[in-house]
């Protein structure tokens, strides 16, 4: 989001609150979100994409909620879901619409497709969720386990379409020949699908829950409005399903109310004052801190053009500045947006480069990141492995959970090498402070008489914990391993 989008979004909460007293709240963020999405799409190069990609967005998000609605209950969930279906409808016909009142489009980087091209898109979304619908009410020879299942790996099999730079650009060749494009032009940023990482990990999450049974029950517009709530959908945090929806549901609290049960509906001074306080600190981090380090910030530029090794450590200092106070930023403005429409976001970061080792960097830093990868996949890998008869050492098992979720989390961010060697790093950083942290516990008695020393461990490890951080965001703001390699080299004054 830019300022203005923060601004206009921001104005329109407050008039919101403002006027109708969250009456009407959860109908008015269905639209608002849903309407966001096309806004905040970005112009994609193959024609009519800024609106078919949030299109798709609603209908994953349409399908996902199917998936998970048990099949007993589907009959009157669509019966007392219709009106939410028919609002989601209306929205995209409505954007389609927007054709014939401007060239580019009023809520879309480019002008809508031809509208009869738009009401087929409706009518296909509606198609497959009535199949979808009329297939889990007959007896079926998948079991839900299954389903489930194969729609996490669908949705996952689309995120590595997307990231994957070669998959990503015979995507876009094949979209542009579709189109009446030259597919030769195709390359792999061509596909801007807004926010559709945090979306597959939202939808992913909900799958996972209902697996597992712990899936609470929600209506198709509880279900839309988490997905794709607009404060949070292009940069998080990932809020989990059960508490956003106590959020949404009548009698809950607003955020930072601490009387008594009640709920306040309008918009109380106290609350008003923390909320902007929130937005204020989030637009100084992003707009004036972050954005002025990042004039002298590392990248591939200036990282080609330094000569001397402390030239090379101040772009390397202001980068690790510059990501913390930019993604920080967004934070504290998604919080502040969210605590204006009464939804209590999770705190994503929390003072990480002052923790004194890397496993307490990674439990404040993208916090609901680094709590989603623990639930769906260190924890259960880490079970898998102690069980089934396999005689591994708890270092061995400890090893391949750090690495291959490090790991992960690198290829999240993107499908180049210098992701994979971002996430190696850390992996392999948490497996030696894990050993480190084994070897000295039996000796934390004897540091616990001697506080000078232990405070000056401590002041060592904050130290070293930040530099292993920075380092290793060599190579995230690079984009080839020689370039990374090189700046390594002149870091160190080795070239």
């Amino acid at each position: 989001m830019g300022l203005r989008d923060i601004l206009i979004f921001a104005a329109l909460a407050l008039a919101y609150r403002l006027i109708f007293r969250q009456r009407g709240r959860n109908w008015f963020l269905l639209v608002s979100s849903a309407l966001a999405i096309y806004w905040l799409q970005p112009l994609a190069p193959i024609r009519y994409m800024d609106f078919w990609l949030p299109t798709a967005t609603l209908g994953l998000v349409v399908l996902s909620w199917l998936i998970i609605i048990p099949p007993e209950g589907r009959d009157w969930s669509w019966r007392a879901n219709w009106p939410a279906a028919a609002v989601l409808a209306g929205i995209v016909l409505l954007v389609g619409l927007t054709r014939f009142l401007s060239l580019d489009g009023l809520l879309t980087a480019g002008r809508p497709p031809l509208f009869e091209q738009v009401a087929l898109g409706v009518i296909a979304i509606a198609g497959l969720a009535w199949l979808l619908s009329r297939h889990s009410r007959q007896t079926l020879r998948v079991s839900e386990t299954l389903r489930v299942s194969v729609w996490i790996v669908l949705l996952i099999a689309l995120l590595v379409v997307l990231k994957l730079p070669t998959l990503a650009q015979l995507a876009s060749a094949a979209l542009r020949a579709l189109m009446g494009q030259e597919a030769s032009l195709a390359a792999a940023t061509d596909l801007r699908w807004l926010g559709f990482s945090y979306l597959a990990f939202r939808l992913v999450h909900t799958l996972r829950e209902r697996q597992n049974g712990r899936l609470p029950g929600v209506t198709l517009q509880e279900y839309v409005i988490y997905v794709i709530f607009f404060p949070s959908f292009t940069a998080g945090p990932i809020d989990r399903v059960e508490r956003f929806i106590k959020d949404l549901r009548p009698g809950a609290s607003n955020p930072g109310d601490k009387t008594s049960g009640k709920t306040s509906l309008g918009l109380q001074s106290q609350e008003l004052v923390v909320t902007g306080q929130r937005l204020v600190v989030g637009l100084f981090k992003k707009f004036v801190v972050a954005d002025s380090l990042a004039l002298v910030a590392l990248n591939a530029a200036n990282a080609a053009q330094v000569r001397s090794a402390g030239w090379m450590w101040v772009l390397l200092y202001a980068y690790t500045l510059q990501i913390f106070f930019d993604f920080s930023g967004y934070t504290d403005i998604a919080i502040g947006l969210g605590r204006l429409v009464g939804i209590a976001l999770p705190e994503n970061f929390n003072a990480p480069y002052l923790k004194p080792n890397l496993a307490q960097f990674w439990n404040n830093w993208h916090m609901t990141l680094t709590q989603w990868f623990r639930a769906y996949y260190f924890n259960p890998l880490t079970r898998w492995l102690r069980t089934g008869g396999r005689k591994l050492s708890a270092a061995v098992i400890i090893f391949i959970t750090q690495i291959t979720t490090m790991l992960l989390i690198g290829l999240w961010h993107g499908m180049t090498w210098n992701f994979v060697l971002w996430g190696a790093w850390h992996g392999l950083g948490l497996f030696v402070q894990n050993r480190y942290s084994e070897w000295v516990r039996p000796r934390l008695p004897d540091l616990a008489a001697r506080p000078a020393l232990k405070q000056g461990l401590a002041l060592a490890g904050g130290l070293l914990t930040f530099h292993y951080v920075a380092l290793g965001w060599v190579w995230f703001a690079l984009p080839s391993t020689g370039l990374s390699w090189q700046v390594f080299l002149k870091l160190f004054g080795v070239r």
